[in-house]
């Protein structure tokens, strides 16, 4: 499916190369903090069990956990600080 929506728009996709994860830093940086902080801490009697997990998880990391490419706060910081930054521009403050 991804191989006829990348042809369909003239995109080439490409792979990393094996052996090479450094090719995608981010990435494995990611699967690195999944394994270390959510897959060997917990135990899952079954498949829904983990899904819910990993929902769970997932919301925490991207919203509420601090991040280093926002300056060490967190999304909701972030985007309140956007907010208001764009009231106070706009003249409603």
């Amino acid at each position: 499916l991804l191989h006829c929506w990348a042809e369909k728009r003239g995109i080439q996709l490409d792979y990393i190369q094996p052996g090479k994860p450094q090719q995608n830093a981010y990435v494995e940086r990611y699967n690195r903090t999944v394994r270390h902080e959510w897959l060997e801490m917990n135990e899952f009697a079954t498949i829904e069990e983990a899904q819910l997990t990993a929902t769970q998880w997932l919301w925490i990391y991207n919203n509420e956990r601090p991040s280093m490419a926002l300056g060490g706060i967190t999304s909701a910081m972030k985007l309140a600080e956007v907010f208001k930054l764009k009231l106070s521009t706009a003249g409603f403050c």
